[in-house]
């Protein structure tokens, strides 16, 4: 029984991690990257479609996304979801594709995005708190119940905490490397 609680908090922490990366990939960060446009939806023939399933993003050069659009006819939808989720870049549309150029983040700029990632590797570090006390609230109950002795709650609970230290290191450091990469110029 114990094992499941050991694997359900580790399955959650990963998925705090995943999510985290996620959420930071669409953190402009000076350089052009496609996953930018990752969130954006497009209103498609009256239903909203992500913008990767209804064109071809490309990166031509380091500060140029281009979005080739399966059905010509979405250009105009597409221009109108990227100027909808305010990414602060102005879409260039010639009628067959449409061009993003990342503007070069100012020094003010990327201070802020460093304070926006560390509030973001913040939250990730409290949903891991989080599940390890959910997890360590199973053992106990498992205890409770005599599922578990007292020595191997204490041997499980020492488990989670090792997990739970393991990936509040990896945000540690997938938030280093995001502030590194916004602080490059």
């Amino acid at each position: 029984m114990d094992i499941n609680v050991q694997e359900s908090f580790a399955e959650k922490s990963l998925k705090t991690l995943v999510v985290l990366k996620e959420d930071l990939n669409t953190v402009r960060a000076g350089r052009a990257n496609p996953a930018l446009l990752d969130k954006i939806t497009v209103n498609y023939y009256g239903s909203p479609t992500p913008l990767k399933s209804i064109s071809n993003i490309s990166v031509p050069d380091p500060r140029t996304l281009v979005i080739s659009p399966f059905d010509p006819k979405s250009i105009v939808d597409i221009e109108k979801a990227i100027n909808i989720a305010n990414l602060g870049i102005n879409p260039a549309n010639d009628g067959k594709l449409i061009r993003l150029v990342i503007p070069q983040v100012t020094e003010e700029r990327r201070k802020e995005l460093t304070r926006l990632v560390k509030k973001m590797g913040e939250e990730s570090k409290v949903a891991i708190r989080n599940e390890r006390r959910e997890a360590n609230e199973e053992l106990k109950k498992l205890e409770k119940t005599s599922e578990l002795t007292e020595d191997d709650l204490k041997k499980e609970l020492e488990d989670i905490q090792k997990k739970a230290d393991k990936a509040i290191k990896d945000v540690d450091d997938i938030i280093a490397a995001k502030e590194k990469e916004i602080l490059e110029v």
